[in-house]
């Protein structure tokens, strides 16, 4: 996710200082990630410096002065264009698994296993995610859907795997 869009759309609302960005962001994208400060303002220091944003006020503080950041002209036709693109689809041709898979038929270790291992795993999150999906709110069943659907499909090629697995054998030894 580019973290840069993201709070340009956050601003388009109004102007926010650094902290109301972070904790915007952490509560509506970062559950799983949330942000570091540091991540936060070199994020701003870069739209500031390609004009995308512009402080809007500095206030004085305790600590150093706390600047508001406002989205330019140029920041809400950036967002506007990076909204309208499409995500490309994440197809997964080379995934890690898969190469497990085949370097562990190569040397003679139980693949059987190693999925068996995998299925269990996809399985655990699925629980966690079904139980935070049970808990949330919209946005964080919506989070949580998308993800329990991408593990189904996991586990389908998992099972796929596992009943063609001496097929596969065969083919990467010979």
């Amino acid at each position: 996710m580019s973290i840069g869009q993201t709070f340009l759309g956050l601003l388009e609302s109004s102007p926010r200082h650094g902290y109301d960005l972070k904790r915007a962001y952490d509560e509506r994208f970062g559950h799983a990630r949330p942000l570091h400060f540091g991540q936060v303002y070199s994020t701003l220091s870069r739209l500031l410096r390609n004009g995308l944003v512009e402080v809007d006020s500095v206030e004085p503080g305790e600590g150093p002065e706390r600047k508001r950041y406002a989205i330019t002209e140029a920041g809400v036709t950036d967002v506007g264009q990076w909204l309208a693109q499409p995500e490309r689809p994440e197809p997964y041709l080379q995934s890690v698994l898969y190469t497990k898979v085949v370097l562990a038929l190569l040397t003679g270790r139980a693949a059987a296993d190693l999925l068996d291992t995998q299925r269990a795993e996809h399985l655990r999150l699925m629980r966690e995610l079904t139980r935070r999906k049970a808990e949330g709110d919209l946005a964080e069943q919506l989070i949580c859907d998308h993800a329990l659907f991408h593990l189904e499909a996991d586990l389908r090629w998992l099972e796929l795997t596992a009943a063609r697995l001496d097929e596969l054998a065969t083919e990467v030894r010979g």
